[in-house]
């Protein structure tokens, strides 16, 4: 495995981990300063910031003891990547599939975006 593919792979970790147990810190080490999240849910539309979505996490963390999370996909073109992360048991029933996207900013690569698609389970 490269050491791109690696450390993309830490990377969405840290947010697998991160949204799951509500760490501060895991999500902010994954994602840049400027990232967001975007997604629909039970007819709400969420455009949140790094600030809010880290805040939502810590709050109401995702794994309540049965969430799953596997990376499905990471394409990378020279310092661009994009990933997706199938989840299930988010909040105890949900299930989405997230597209992040990556790039290398200040020498590291970072994750710059979440988009989300609700694909089960009722909130």
């Amino acid at each position: 495995m490269s050491k791109d593919l690696i450390e993309i792979t830490r990377l969405l970790n840290l947010y697998i981990d991160g949204a799951g147990k509500g760490n501060a810190d895991k999500l902010n080490e994954a994602f840049h300063s400027s990232a967001r999240w975007f997604g629909t849910m039970a007819g709400t539309d969420y455009d949140l910031d790094k600030t809010a979505f880290v805040a939502l996490m810590v709050g109401s963390p995702g794994d309540g003891g049965n969430l799953t999370a596997k990376i499905s996909d990471i394409q990378v073109d020279g310092t661009a990547a994009s990933a997706t992360i199938k989840e299930e048991g988010f909040w105890g029933t949900l299930s989405f599939t997230d597209y992040f996207q990556l790039c290398v900013l200040d020498g590291r690569w970072q994750i710059t975006s979440k988009t989300f698609a609700h694909t089960g389970g009722t909130h």
